[in-house]
């Protein structure tokens, strides 16, 4: 694979391992422990935030000198579900033809490093990346662009020779200031309306369904030398 190729940008927690509601109720578990009265649904519409923006959304009136136990207390009720992290339907394919098209495939993560080494034994596609991203590369977490410039810079592409797939509005929003297209999955629970108006490119309702529909998506595009826009242009939305 050389450097030049075009590189799919995965987000992993929702999008190729099954993980959104284990840290819903691990964040709920951790919020509740320090008496913040925040529900499920809420925390739930914030995964995909790095934990910084998580608790300055869900409690903007918090003791910030407790931010550690807060993060810790979470990290303790995670740990608790990584035995049982599952790689969704159709994720581990999508990543291996992805990378027999010839795209580099690179994780554009800010999992920590131990949540981030599990997630990978459970995708067990370690053999097709090109690089990966953790929370200790950037500072700021999404929606800022910061890990998907890194995860580009890794690639070394333009934004131009890249598409991101995530499943929720930070990811999308996180691409769209890094310059390039996001491509959604509804896996993480997240709904399609918003995915749309956050400015998805298009939106599959998995891994599965987009694997299947590979040929005709903008990864598809792009693999096969097509441009695709980072902006104002949709794809196929496909119903479940």
């Amino acid at each position: 694979m050389t450097e030049s190729a075009p590189a799919v940008l995965f987000d992993l927690d929702g999008t190729l391992v099954d993980t959104n509601y284990a840290h819903v109720l691990a964040w709920f578990r951790a919020f509740r422990q320090e008496r913040h009265p925040v529900t499920m649904v809420a925390v739930h519409r914030h995964v995909g935030m790095g934990s910084d923006r998580l608790l300055d959304a869900l409690a903007p009136d918090r003791d910030r000198r407790r931010d550690d136990i807060l993060t810790a207390a979470h990290t303790e009720h995670y740990a608790g579900f990584l035995g049982l992290v599952q790689p969704l339907p159709g994720a581990r394919e999508l990543v291996r033809e992805v990378a027999r098209r010839g795209g580099q495939v690179v994780l554009a993560t800010s999992a920590p490093a131990d949540e981030l080494r599990a997630l990978r034994e459970a995708l067990d596609v370690d053999d097709c990346l090109s690089a990966v991203t953790s929370s200790a590369d950037a500072e700021t977490s999404k929606p800022a662009p910061d890990i998907v410039q890194i995860a580009l810079e890794r690639s070394g592409v333009d934004p131009a020779d890249a598409v991101m797939v995530g499943d929720t509005r930070w990811d999308v929003l996180a691409a769209a200031r890094a310059g390039i297209p996001c491509v959604t999955v509804l896996s993480g629970g997240i709904g399609r309306d918003e995915l749309r108006e956050a400015g998805a490119v298009a939106l599959y309702t998995g891994p599965d369904d987009l694997l299947a529909h590979l040929d005709d998506s903008p990864i598809g595009r792009l693999l096969r030398g097509g441009a695709v826009s980072a902006g104002g242009r949709r794809g196929t939305f496909r119903s479940s």
